[in-house]
């Protein structure tokens, strides 16, 4: 932790911002341990209001890494500035990267703004109740398809829950995917990631197939041992 010579100031306005913040709600499924999580945008909602209301604005930026950790770790920093004084305190954040390209980058990067963020300010995480049709981790992650032609399923209504808007633009991205091979033995499920975008993962008899997956456009996951894609790249 970082901070300017004084922060009197800046710590009278976080008191005010402390009351304000609203727990950010588990709008998320994290496909791979099939347990809830609060995205980036319901961190973000919990509390914006009440920084904004004390004049606190902050900024999040990637930098490098310890150079003694080798490659393959990037650095965020997260400063909270008082506008008023230009009083601020700062933490760096570091974060194995899953993949060495841009995608890996973008998604270590979400991980850590959203987590900097909750440690920085306090922010607790919790289920939305509130939610009246609630759905489980594996109806609201999980669509299975079978090698064939997809069946359309039936788009939510305008009036849905979050929960079930997220269903439907998963099951259109399993409905819209291209290039994926019809291999024996092979299904794909459509499932969200932790940067909120559809991936599609093949399971099933795909140890002898690899060359055509890969050729598919999919990644071998070893500390998963499944093979993916996102569902938006062809």
């Amino acid at each position: 932790m970082n901070q300017s010579q004084d922060i009197t100031e800046l710590s009278r306005a976080m008191l005010q911002v402390q009351q304000g913040i609203r727990p950010a709600m588990k709008d998320a499924t994290n496909p791979f341990t099939r347990s809830n999580y609060a995205t980036l945008n319901s961190v973000m909602e919990s509390c914006r209001d009440a920084l904004l209301s004390q004049g606190i604005l902050f900024t999040q930026l990637p930098c490098p890494a310890p150079v003694e950790l080798g490659a393959g770790h990037i650095g965020l920093e997260t400063r909270l500035i008082h506008a008023e004084s230009g009083q601020w305190i700062s933490s760096m954040a570091v974060i194995p990267l899953p993949k060495n390209d841009p995608q890996g980058m973008g998604s270590a990067i979400t991980y850590a703004r959203r987590y900097s963020l909750c440690a920085m300010l306090g922010i607790v995480t919790e289920d939305d109740d509130g939610e009246s049709a609630k759905i489980s981790p594996q109806t609201a992650t999980t669509q299975r398809r079978g090698a064939g032609s997809p069946q359309r399923q039936k788009e939510p209504s305008d009036n849905s829950t979050p929960a079930t808007k997220n269903l439907g633009a998963l099951k259109r991205a399993a409905g819209d995917s291209k290039n994926l091979p019809k291999l024996d033995g092979v299904t794909y499920h459509t499932v969200q990631t932790q940067d909120g975008r559809p991936c599609i993962i093949a399971r099933g008899e795909t140890a002898s197939k690899k060359t055509l997956l890969m050729a598919a456009g999919f990644t071998w996951n070893q500390q998963q041992r499944l093979w993916w894609k996102y569902a938006d790249i062809a």
